[in-house]
């Protein structure tokens, strides 16, 4: 093949073909024609180019063409800015909102078995005393819980607490589908250990540091933990009652809403873990930090209630662009 002349014969319509790539969607109905005609001959030039000429440049020319070619025939994904975009205005805070009610249910009850925990291991030294030796509470309510936030380096302990949260809400999301079971588990151990500990801090004497040391980083934590109980108890009934659609078609949509949970959670617990790693035990204004936690917590439930409230009102459920195509039919 003589390299020149074939580069001559068929320049122009190389040509052509990139300036109408770069319109995008200004082109008309002739030109977008005229497009895909042009791209199936440069890719039978670039056939011909591979098969009879060594040149590189020319054919690297011709890939990137009919490269970009084929994406403005057969169209691009959108940016993944875009997908971002969406799901942190709609898909996430959708899904959040539209499962309000098994969430408040979660925070309502989940605290009130912490509250009636904590109140009768206050009152009841026999209960304390199955719990540890004297000498062991002391320590806790003394020392360790204070210096849990603060034996290992803030980032190290935020990386830790975050990957532990974010594998027990998953747990919780997940497994819910085992009708809910797991889900109640992981979210009657995290209230236990809630009441257990609030308890024993009461019943000494420290409850203000208690308090001091949850509530910075607690609020947003046990928001998100609710939130993903929430979603695996909401999979779990789905499976008992399905409403008008079919099992399976009910599954897979709540699957794919819990799926949307499950990836915002995992920036929320990020949060969480920051204030955890660089707040809680580092903040010495109890004031301060309670304050940050508080700020926190409130701009997390406004994002859900506003933009969540706004996006199922135009009939997002956080399945989003999953939902399979639907034609219509006869009868």
């Amino acid at each position: 093949m003589d390299v020149d002349a074939y580069v001559a014969a068929h320049n122009a319509e190389w040509q052509r073909l990139e300036w109408l790539i770069n319109r995008g969607r200004r082109l008309s109905g002739s030109e977008v024609d005229e497009l895909v005609e042009l791209y199936q001959r440069t890719a039978t030039h670039l056939s011909a180019v591979r098969s009879s000429s060594p040149d590189p440049q020319l054919i690297g020319r011709l890939s990137s063409l009919v490269a970009r070619g084929r994406a403005a025939v057969a169209g691009a994904h959108a940016p993944l800015w875009r997908d971002v975009s969406r799901f942190a205005t709609l898909s996430f805070p959708a899904a959040a909102y539209r499962m309000r009610w098994w969430w408040l249910g979660n925070a309502v009850l989940g605290n009130l078995v912490a509250l009636a925990l904590a109140i009768w291991v206050v009152h009841s030294p026999e209960v304390q005393a199955t719990i540890g030796t004297s000498q062991e509470i002391r320590e806790l309510v003394e020392h360790d819980f204070a210096n849990y936030y603060t034996e290992h380096s803030a980032s190290s302990f935020a990386f830790k607490v975050w990957t532990n949260n974010a594998w027990v809400s998953a747990v919780a999301l997940i497994f819910g589908i085992l009708l809910g079971i797991p889900t109640v588990y992981v979210l009657l151990v995290n209230q236990v250990n809630l009441g257990i500990v609030g308890g024993l801090m009461f019943a000494h004497g420290k409850g203000d540091v208690f308090f001091g040391l949850i509530l910075p980083h607690g609020l947003l934590e046990l928001t998100a933990v609710y939130l993903a109980c929430a979603g695996g108890l909401k999979l779990g009934w789905t499976i008992v009652d399905p409403g008008r659609r079919t099992r399976g078609q009910a599954l897979a949509e709540e699957g794919r809403a819990a799926v949307s949970i499950a990836l915002g959670l995992i920036v929320v617990l990020l949060v969480s873990g920051l204030i955890e790693g660089f707040v809680t035990g580092w903040v010495h204004t109890t004031w301060l930090r309670i304050g940050i936690g508080v700020v926190a917590e409130v701009a997390f439930l406004a994002y859900v209630i506003v933009l969540g409230r706004r996006a199922t009102r135009r009939g997002e459920t956080g399945d989003a662009d999953l939902r399979p195509d639907l034609a219509p039919v006869s009868g």
